[in-house]
């Protein structure tokens, strides 16, 4: 029977929403697996907007992370207010800015990260049912928030974003870009992704594993 795998975007492009290339990986690589997927973000409006050219701040402008995150998932998406974590086998998230944007202020507060309570319900449901997440780049941030203190989780090797996690409960394991961490007591496989990627083949590497590691785990 296939896996149903929920895959919670945070909007749409890598400076304020979910990283595109992480996000289709991880679709792919679903896909290529037989998992059933629904693709889920919050109602919510973006902490901002950031123009992908300038990389600047687009003032006065604003977006609403479902309506971006659709973009991603070709409209074959839900409010994840509505989801239920029962109806599903396991948890994804890729990365980009929108994980420390929209579904925390991890960009903003770091180690003092507080989560959106509707993604955060969502997650903790998860968990609590025993069933395997998986958190991409940046994503992993959240990690202690979701699982508890304790956690074991990679970003990768950049050291300040390790002690901030260290600093909110989190246990940093330092990765290879190509490579994930599994934290088996917690059901929970991080990878670094675009922390370290300098290409779409080295995000994908650690990307594809990590989601034949979830799937396995479900």
């Amino acid at each position: 029977m296939a896996k149903k795998v929920a895959v919670v975007l945070s909007g749409c492009g890598v400076f304020d929403g979910s990283e595109i290339y992480e996000s289709v990986i991880t679709l792919l690589r679903l896909d290529q697996q037989g998992a059933e997927v629904s693709c889920l973000a919050p109602d919510m409006e973006q902490m901002h907007v950031v123009n992908h050219l300038s990389g600047e701040v687009a003032q006065g402008e604003s977006r609403n992370v479902l309506v971006e995150a659709a973009r991603l998932a070709r409209g074959n998406i839900s409010d994840l207010a509505a989801a239920s974590a029962g109806d599903f086998d396991a948890l994804i998230v890729p990365g980009g800015f929108g994980a420390a944007k929209n579904l925390s202020d991890f960009a903003v507060k770091g180690a003092d990260l507080s989560v959106n309570p509707v993604f955060l319900d969502f997650a903790q449901a998860v968990h609590r049912q025993g069933k395997p997440l998986g958190l991409i780049c940046i994503a992993p941030a959240m990690a202690a928030k979701i699982c508890g203190a304790g956690t074991e989780c990679t970003i990768g090797s950049d050291a300040e974003t390790a002690a901030a996690i260290e600093a909110s409960g989190g246990v940093h394991k330092p990765c290879a870009v190509g490579e994930i961490h599994i934290d088996r007591e917690r059901r929970l496989v991080t990878t670094p992704a675009y922390m370290l990627a300098g290409r779409i083949g080295e995000a994908a590497a650690g990307i594809n594993k990590l989601v034949d590691a979830v799937l396995e785990l479900a």
